[in-house]
């Protein structure tokens, strides 16, 4: 038994004296996976435990808390997207370490690489700028909180709802289904849809001989019916902006109603359907958009 114990021990120091590097290599790579898988799995199951905590609680105490920009959905979509740049973060620390220490064991010098790199930096500065200010943009784009994935975004040349939030890219799908990637530091502004709250807002042109106080009171009563059944998705009650426009064809007023974030075109849609009728059971007519020219012929 002890001769056989000497024979492993005799080959595993000639494999080691052989293959030291290789195995090295391997063991690094190994490591680095599992390292990665671990960290990967501990995020997941921080924000899965974070968003079924945030989930549990029920809804808002006071109704202020409706407003804020600050509520559970908001929340659990901040969580969602900082886990998945946590995500990428963790894979490309663990990528360049590992890549170092794998170039270490193959005796490549990291001083030199980095002079190299270094000097080879100095000709490419210029070019990746625009890398460098992705990466920053990203950043500011997620511990600001700007937007995060299940967001409704206007990024300028692109409307949709936010699938991605990475360093470098977010993904928007917009409403005709096409997936755009925009690089974060081409976002100069941004508005979100889907925080805080939100305004459905419904202006209609009505003949120019109209009762506009009954015409008002007809669509505000239309309206406190909408906000009835809609009860979860609205925020106070409706408000007649009064006369928005005012000429020798027609009046157009405004009536309003403040949602929940991301509900104003659900509402607004209600808000159409109830005036329309209302306004025929009303016998009050919208204005038309022809107009009348009289010409004088002489005759």
């Amino acid at each position: 038994m002890l001769d056989f114990l000497i024979a492993v021990v005799d080959w595993f120091r000639a494999v080691w004296n052989d293959w030291h590097s290789l195995i090295r290599i391997v063991l690094i790579i190994v490591g680095a996976m599992l390292a990665r898988w671990i960290l990967l799995a501990s995020v997941k199951r921080v924000v899965s435990s974070l968003v079924s905590g945030i989930k549990a609680k029920k809804a808002p105490r006071r109704q202020l808390d409706l407003a804020s920009p600050i509520n559970q959905e908001r929340v659990v979509q901040r969580t969602r997207t900082m886990g998945s740049v946590m995500r990428n973060f963790i894979t490309w620390s663990i990528a360049l370490v590992a890549i170092s220490a794998v170039l270490s064991e193959l005796g490549i010098s990291m001083s030199a690489l980095a002079t190299g790199a270094g000097i080879l930096g100095a000709g490419l500065g210029f070019g990746a700028q625009s890398l460098v200010k992705d990466l920053i943009s990203g950043l500011f784009i997620v511990f600001e909180d700007q937007f995060g994935v299940g967001d409704t975004v206007n990024l300028g040349e692109v409307t949709g709802v936010v699938e991605s939030v990475g360093l470098r890219v977010t993904q928007v799908r917009d409403f005709d289904g096409v997936l755009w990637y925009v690089r974060n530091g081409e976002v100069i502004r941004v508005g979100n849809h889907t925080q805080g709250w939100s305004r459905a807002m419904l202006d209609i042109a009505l003949d120019y001989v109209t009762d506009v106080t009954n015409a008002q009171n007809v669509l505000l009563k239309a309206a406190n019916a909408v906000a009835t059944d809609y009860a979860e998705n609205v925020i106070d009650k409706p408000e007649a902006w009064g006369i928005q426009v005012l000429n020798g064809n027609q009046i157009v007023v405004r009536v309003v109603q403040r949602t929940k974030a991301g509900k104003a075109d659900e509402v607004g849609r209600a808000l159409r359907l109830a005036a329309k009728h209302a306004l025929d059971e009303a016998g009050i007519k919208l204005a038309s958009d022809s107009t009348v020219i009289n010409v004088n012929t002489g005759k």
